[in-house]
This record gives structure tokens, sequence and C-alpha cells, in this order.
């Protein structure tokens, strides 16, 4: 399985991965380990489905040097680019964009951007701005360096109509974080109460859901991905929040 860099202007680079079908996963990067470094892809086996018995999916691999939570101007150019190119080779009729952290704050971006049917966002931010989440401490070196112009102060939920929206979230230290999204309908909000930021994903991970839950949100099988959710410990986030206006 080699990478194909598809598309180059930093701070974005987009690797593609070939495959069959028609349908195209989009993973957006976190900060990554190392800032002196792009961000390295990640979901790389859930984004192609390997092991899951069919031929592997095309995947797009997005990655944001600068660390601009879809902010950079260059990032919706790097996503058209990158999307025209693999559309040039062969149709492509669904889109899935998923991501973790600065990454699922990305896919949410990127729904905005692009026709994607699906996003599965594991604990994005709301805001990485002080003065929209003043108890958020974290990421104060990227925060500093956002550009002036910010053009997502708040991870934007899909249009009424648009992407399905699956957001998951670490209750441990991201509540000051996931419960300050509107809830919306298109927009589910699955909260582990025993898991913090960053073991959400290796949590999902050695119990080998990530791949169905990506499977479900592709076919639109909501029933299907809160079991597998509920499984792993998940829990609604109106069973655990309820509404008081409601």
């Amino acid at each position: 399985m080699t990478f194909e860099r598809i598309w180059e202007a930093p701070p974005f680079h987009v690797d593609f991965l070939d495959g069959a079908g028609e349908d195209l996963v989009i993973a957006c990067a976190s900060i990554g380990h190392d800032p002196a470094r792009p961000p390295a892809p990640e979901f790389v086996a859930t984004a192609v489905g390997r092991g899951g018995g069919a031929p592997p999916r095309r995947a797009l691999f997005v990655s944001d040097a600068g660390r601009s939570w879809g902010n950079d101007p260059g990032f919706e150019a790097a996503l058209r680019g990158a999307l025209a190119a693999v559309t040039a080779r062969a149709p492509v009729r669904r889109i899935a964009a998923i991501g973790l952290s600065m990454g699922g704050f990305a896919a949410l971006v990127a729904a905005r951007i692009l026709p994607v049917d699906c996003v599965l966002a594991f604990s994005p931010q709301f805001s990485v701005l002080p003065a929209r989440v003043p108890e958020e401490t974290r990421w104060a070196r990227w925060r500093a360096a956002l550009p002036a112009e910010i053009r997502w102060p708040e991870a934007p939920l899909p249009r009424p109509g648009g992407a399905q929206a699956w957001l998951f979230h670490g209750a441990q230290d991201d509540l000051a974080q996931a419960l300050r999204f509107p809830r919306q309908a298109g927009t589910q909000q699955i909260l582990f109460p025993d898991l913090d930021h960053s073991g959400l994903v290796p949590h999902l991970k050695a119990r080998g859901a990530l791949a169905g839950l990506l499977e479900a949100a592709l076919a639109g099988d909501r029933r299907r991905l809160l079991r597998i959710a509920a499984s792993a410990g998940g829990k609604r986030r109106e069973r655990l929040y309820p509404d008081p206006a409601r």
C-alpha cells in the first residue's frame, strides 16, 4: 500500500490511496506528535476498510503543517483540488469525512466545503479560542499561531439537509467542549464517561469498533452505529445530559 501525493501546497498536502468502488473517505489529521514535522496520515486501515473482506476503498489523507483547524485559506483549495483529482479518475458516489481532535474539527469544516455524506468526528473541539471555551488550556502553542483571520471560530455542524454528523467525546476531560455543541437534527453526540480525549480512539480501535462505525455511517444505518457505540461504552448525550427545555 503506497501513498500517492495528490496535492501539495504548503502548509497542506493530501495523500491518496486508490481502491475500488464509488466510496471515498477523507481522513483529516490531528496535530500529530512531532511539532517539527507535518502530521502523518491517520485512520489508514479504517479509511480503506482493511481487513473487512471487501476490496479496499479509495481514501484521501489531509495534513495541515500549520495546525490551523481548517482556518488557513489553503484548506478549501486542498480539499477541492484533491477531490477533483480523484473524480477525474473515477466517479465518487458517497463521501465520508473522519478525524480526531483537530482532525475531527477539520472533518466538520470539510462537510461545509465538499458534498460530504457523513462525518465521524472523534474528540473534536467546539472551539480552540479562549473566548469561546474559557476552561480550555490545551493546544496553547498552536492556538497562538492561528491565522489572523479566523474563518471557523467554532466547529461548523452540517447545514440542514446536509451531511449526517456523529461526534464522539471522552467525557473525562472533554465535557467543556462537548456540551457546547448545539443539538440539531442530523447530528448525534456519543459520550464515553470512562474515557478521555486521547484514549477514545485507541479504545475504539482495540474493541474493533472503528470499522463498523464508518461502515454504518456510510450506509446511513443509524441503529447499527448506535449499537456499535453502545457496545464500546458510548452513551447518547441526551440520555446523560437531558435538555431541560424539552
